[in-house]
């Protein structure tokens, strides 16, 4: 098998999920510094700064389905790379908070595009046997994407006095300049991005449902050879004639369609609700509770998006061999244990490392079951005619997840508390558990046509 054209073709893709994971972290960074450039006082505007970019991600991921089921999924993916690079750039050179937010809001359509696309193009040009590292790879281009807005953001900004003032910041080289740069940075992946996706094929599903099978054989072949291709594309084929094909509302009429739905959207929110965002959206708050400093805090942050990378690896070396199911089963419950010891710690007041390394086991634990597992499950449980619209539903649920998940924290920390919001967390978790247990089957080493007909046969 010419294994080194498919995985360069899936590395090319999960370049979505590298800009993904820079994009959606870089503003953490640069958030002390846009808002005095802003002006920005009120927590309502500092509140929607923040949160803007949620917005782009819902349309992104929705309109993800309707493009790639178009115009196919490598043409939706340079529009993705475009939107990218454009408003990087867009936001590196606004000079109003209108203009911010209509950048940002873009980038955020970029993202949503690209959490949906590039897990969908590895699954259906990768071959069962190594499908799910593939997809992993997507996960793992995401966290060193977050690990690279950490460092940028680091070696961007210059020194800030403990005591400085808003106006000081404002004036300062970080509220002029720096800021621009973390945001006009990820320019350069984002184009890379786009001259990568100008060199591979289109998905070979997406093309044998339109019915060009010579553009079949020709991607299969440059993928995996002669015999391989002729393989897959018979396999194809049966498929398309036992089963036919559904359009998006014929698909929503069917009961068992509806069921692969629901488990998609539920495997989507659980990802999100499991918790472990607030880890990083409120890093701040998370570990000023545990008694860490300013100074600390950044360096913590930074400690747990190295561990997200070294556990993702973890992740790419397990999958096929214990399975998608077995290892979303022991994500939810060492989360589950996990933040019931992370709470049992806040209310006895149990401050520093050992919090830390509580936190840090909970992120590594999720670097290598929830986060890169529940892709590699969206990615491959649909039928071909409709992964696209399902998986762009699916992933809007995940960031109205996130909206949801990012949104409640400071109420719940409010009400319940550190250790009663973490215990809920724990709650989620376990009913997740219940859910894999009951309805998610196990679909690794099956061929996407063997995995359709668990669902249609």
């Amino acid at each position: 098998m010419r294994s080194w054209y498919l995985w360069f073709s899936a590395m090319v893709s999960a370049l979505g999920g590298f800009l993904f994971g820079y994009d959606w972290v870089v503003i953490g960074g640069a958030k002390p510094f846009y808002e005095a450039y802003f002006d920005l006082v009120r927590p309502t505007q500092e509140a929607w700064a923040m949160s803007c970019a949620l917005v782009g991600c819902l349309f992104g991921a929705i309109g993800s389905g309707f493009l790639s089921e178009r115009i196919g999924r490598k043409k939706a993916l340079l529009i993705a790379a475009a939107t990218f690079a454009s408003s990087s750039l867009g936001i590196g050179l606004a000079h109003t908070f209108q203009a911010f937010v209509l950048w940002r809001i873009a980038g955020g359509v970029a993202i949503g595009m690209a959490s949906a696309l590039s897990p969908i193009y590895i699954a259906e040009v990768a071959p069962a046997a190594i499908r799910g590292k593939l997809v992993c790879l997507n996960e793992l281009a995401i966290v060193i994407g977050i690990l690279a807005a950490q460092v940028v953001n680091w070696w961007i900004a210059q020194p800030v006095p403990a005591a400085a003032s808003f106006e000081y910041i404002r004036m300062s080289w970080n509220g002029q300049v720096a800021w621009r740069h973390m945001f006009e940075a990820a320019v350069v992946p984002a184009i890379a991005f786009l001259l990568g996706l100008l060199t591979i094929p289109e998905s070979p599903r997406w093309l044998g449902l339109r019915g060009r099978w010579d553009s079949v054989e020709r991607v299969l072949s440059k993928l995996g050879g002669n015999p391989y291709a002729r393989q897959v594309e018979n396999e194809m084929k049966a498929s398309v004639a036992s089963d036919g094909q559904e359009s998006f509302w014929e698909a929503c009429k069917d009961r068992r369609m509806r069921g692969v739905l629901f488990v998609g959207i539920t495997l989507a929110v659980l990802q999100q609700w499991c918790g472990i965002n607030v880890i990083f959206n409120y890093a701040q708050e998370v570990f000023s509770a545990a008694g860490y400093s300013l100074t600390s805090i950044f360096l913590n942050i930074v400690i747990t998006g190295v561990v997200m990378c070294v556990f993702t690896f973890a992740a790419i070396a397990t999958v096929e061999k214990l399975g998608r199911r077995r290892l979303m089963l022991l994500g939810c419950a060492a989360l589950a244990c996990i933040y019931t010891i992370i709470g049992a710690l806040y209310i006895s007041h149990q401050q520093g490392f050992l919090l830390l390394i509580a936190v840090v086991a909970a992120i590594a634990c999720y670097a290598m079951t929830l986060a890169p597992i529940t892709w590699v499950v969206l990615s491959e449980i649909f039928p071909t005619d409709i992964r696209g619209a399902f998986m762009a539903i699916c992933t809007a649920s995940l960031w109205l997840a996130c909206f949801v998940l990012t949104y409640t924290f400071p109420l719940l920390n409010r009400s319940l508390g550190t250790a009663g919001t973490f215990w809920t967390y724990a709650a989620i978790c376990g009913l997740g558990f219940v859910f894999v247990l009951r309805r998610l089957p196990e679909t690794k080493k099956r061929t996407l046509e063997e995995i359709q007909h668990l669902w249609k046969g």
